[in-house]
């Protein structure tokens, strides 16, 4: 299959290109600028100039690919503009069309307090006041399956594992900023999570065998930011520290404060192990290992070496 992959140099983007190389698809990768192409070039994926800002400088390379894989990082009005566009290209050809969500739709602001609802991906759910409009660019892409293209939504929960999980790195940045690794409140609440790698196996299984028109939770395990803060805190020998909302807007920043400490998202994934047949690798359940990573150790040190901005 030939597949082209919107935000194929990031985190999930990069595993997912290299899962569909390793079952034998010819991939090719968005690229914003001449250092992404020379990254993804590196990697055995085949670059396409192009900008989903401007969705229309990419939209005659659709003709040449089986399937779309949308990862990119954009604003929610822009997310859903370059989906509606992709789509329309693509209306009446049977191709592949699976948009990235993520279970931040699904969240609650707890200020740190677990919350014992749990979604699975056909359960009603009153969206996040934040970024809910994400759930109709959701609805809009799975709507094109009655219009000839095989569309789906994979909604990932908190990603981890090979030192790239963006939670953990912010973690270890509190300690280095404040002297001890912080949680919001009481810090009982969480995001479901899963490893990334296993979230990139489960894209390869929708494209074998989603259903048209389907929405996809993948979920492993479920730890809360406190016992994670723990971990950390015991592996770099200092203290944790609970804080209030403005000081995690101080110590990160609004949008990381409230779309990431401040909430509990829970989420199940019955479709996703009923129809793809997926289900976690044995190895890959516990995100307390990979707090401990060495790499987001090295990383806060360097970046408390980096100069400061007034320096």
């Amino acid at each position: 299959m030939r597949i082209l992959v919107c935000g194929a140099t990031g985190y999930l983007g990069s595993h997912i290109a290299a899962a569909a190389k390793a079952k034998g698809h010819q991939v090719s990768g968005l690229a914003r600028s001449a250092a992404s192409a020379d990254k993804l070039r590196a990697t055995g994926v085949e670059p396409v100039s192009g900008d989903l800002t401007d969705v229309a400088s990419i939209l005659p390379s659709l003709s040449d690919v089986d399937a779309v894989i949308s990862i990119a990082q954009l604003m929610l009005d822009e997310e859903h503009a370059a989906a509606k566009a992709m789509l329309e290209r693509m209306e009446g050809t049977g191709k592949t069309f699976i948009l990235t969500s993520g279970t931040g739709l699904i969240s609650q602001k707890t200020d740190g307090n677990w919350s014992e609802d749990s979604f699975a991906e056909d359960d009603p759910f009153v969206p996040s006041k934040y970024i809910g409009a994400r759930l109709e660019t959701e609805t809009m892409v799975r709507s094109f399956a009655d219009r000839g293209v095989r569309a789906m939504v994979m909604r990932p929960p908190l990603m981890w594992g090979n030192g790239g999980c963006k939670t953990i790195e912010n973690l270890y940045a509190s300690a280095a900023k404040t002297g001890a690794v912080c949680y919001l409140g009481a810090g009982l609440n969480l995001y479901s999570n899963v490893h990334v790698e296993d979230m990139a196996e489960a894209f390869m299984l929708a494209l074998e065998k989603g259903v048209s028109g389907a929405l996809y939770h993948c979920v492993s395990g479920e730890e809360n930011y406190r016992s994670i803060a723990e971990a950390i805190a015991r592996h770099l020998g200092v203290s944790t520290r609970s804080i209030s909302f403005a000081e995690a807007v101080e110590i990160w920043d609004k949008f990381t404060a409230l779309i990431g400490f401040s909430v509990c998202s829970r989420s199940r994934s019955p479709r996703a192990r009923r129809e793809l047949g997926w289900t976690p690798s044995p190895d890959k359940l516990d995100i307390l290992k990979e707090a401990v990573n060495p790499a987001y150790r090295e990383a806060m040190g360097k970046d408390r070496a980096k100069p400061s901005a007034s320096a």
